[in-house]
């Protein structure tokens, strides 16, 4: 069900975008900026943070969807001390880049919520995790908290208040399976980046065996504002029911404009591709995208006008995921676009379990024969069975790794033999 909005949604966390350069802390603070953190450090209850989290509706931006305040107060009571905030920036799956914006437009709106998060959960260190490509946002993060500790709002008895807290960024050596929750702790660590099955979880046992909270840049973003201005507030930016604030929703492929846009939650895939990704490039016509990453599943023509929010994007099929949207057009041949998605995959698994291991490889080998005049009609139904073994697999790298595999096969089995027919790509000349 569609809200109808009555004023133009405002940019919250894109509200001090300036063209080629960052928000300063003085901006951030006109802005409104750090008012969350003088509002609530030595004044509100932990309890109090994560009830006005929680009434918001706010959910994880990284992917999972899982509801922040749900993550926060998972934390034990009794918990051991010290305790951990883990920002994760790894952000390295293909076709995202919407934490890189937001760290390169206001740095203190990520700064502030991962002090916020600090004092809800009484940690004392927050770690942020960037991935080693982005080292502008690195020394972005370096400058702005050498700032935020000038200011007073880092550091030792924060705002002249008995709680301490400081933020440390920590250079990732690479690869996309640090991007996962635990497999970033272990390599904050210096171990092996492995995932790790809970339980128990990281909220209980995290950093050196001590509660650590993990979430991504843009939810962590959220949280000044929605403290600021009430849950019930953050809820009425969405474009649906159910669904609450806005979305940074990052938009490539052969589309016009592509980029990062801040538009309310919900807002219908026709509306970002026409009106803010300006339409298909000439000569060009839609095909099919990919809604939330790489690691999703395509949706087609008959989507084109669904909602992008959680559920509405889950009825049709598919996760909403980092609300990375990847668009196709009708000259890609997407036999090849899925080959070279499986190709990233298996190249970044840790190898830590046998079918992501041995999985990924044999979905690559299938495909890439099939994409050179080389598949037969028994490799459809073997792309099928692998991708089922994939889902037992430790982590949920491999079942995101077999998802688009699984859309084409849904959507586009035809285009996959008519590979094998012709025993060559048809979309090559």
């Amino acid at each position: 069900m569609t809200r109808v909005k009555l004023v133009e949604t405002p940019q919250v966390l894109f509200r001090n975008r300036r063209p080629n350069r960052i928000a300063t802390l003085e901006e951030y603070r006109q802005s409104g900026g750090y008012e969350a953190l003088v509002k609530v450090v030595g004044r509100w209850s932990p309890a109090e943070i994560c009830r006005c989290i929680d009434e918001s509706g706010l959910k994880g931006r990284g992917g999972a969807g899982f509801p922040a305040s749900k993550k926060w107060m998972s934390v034990p009571a009794d918990g051991a001390y010290p305790r951990y905030i883990a920002a994760n920036a790894d952000e390295m799956e293909p076709g995202t880049f919407k934490d890189r914006m937001l760290i390169h437009v206001d740095p203190h709106a990520v700064i502030e919520g991962m002090i916020l998060a600090g004092y809800t959960i009484s940690a004392s260190k927050g770690y942020i995790f960037v991935r080693p490509s982005y080292e502008s946002s690195a020394a972005i993060l370096e400058q702005e908290l050498e700032n935020a500790r000038r200011a007073g709002y880092l550091g030792e008895n924060i705002l002249g208040t008995d709680f301490s807290f400081d933020i440390v960024v920590h250079r990732s050596g690479g690869r996309y399976i640090c991007g996962e929750a635990t497999a970033l702790l272990n390599a904050l660590m210096g171990k092996r980046p492995n995932p790790i099955k809970p339980p128990p979880f990281p909220t209980v046992k995290g950093l050196w065996d001590r509660p650590t909270v993990v979430n991504n840049v843009e939810t962590l973003a959220n949280v000044p504002p929605i403290l600021r201005n009430g849950p019930q507030w953050y809820r009425n930016l969405a474009e649906t029911e159910g669904s609450a604030g806005t979305k940074l929703y990052c938009v490539s492929g052969r589309v016009n404009n592509p980029g990062c846009f801040e538009l309310p939650m919900g807002t219908r895939f026709s509306e970002i591709l026409e009106r803010y990704a300006g339409g298909m490039a000439p000569g060009y016509a839609f095909k099919a995208f990919l809604p939330g990453g790489a690691s999703t599943c395509f949706l087609t023509k008959a989507h084109y006008h669904v909602a992008m929010d959680f559920d509405a994007v889950a009825a049709a099929g598919s996760r909403l995921g980092t609300g990375a949207v990847i668009v196709f057009d009708d000259r890609t041949c997407l036999v090849a676009a899925v080959l070279n998605l499986t190709e990233f995959f298996a190249r970044e698994s840790c190898g830590w379990c046998t079918p992501c291991r041995e999985g990924l490889p044999y979905l690559r080998d299938l495909l890439w024969r099939i994409e050179h005049g080389e598949g037969k009609e028994a490799f459809i139904p073997m792309l099928r069975s692998m991708c089922k073994h994939l889902w037992n697999a430790y982590c949920a790298l491999a079942p995101g790794a077999a998802t688009p595999v699984e859309g084409l096969l849904k959507h586009f089995e035809d285009e996959v033999r008519e590979h094998i027919i012709q025993k060559r790509c048809p979309f090559k000349v």
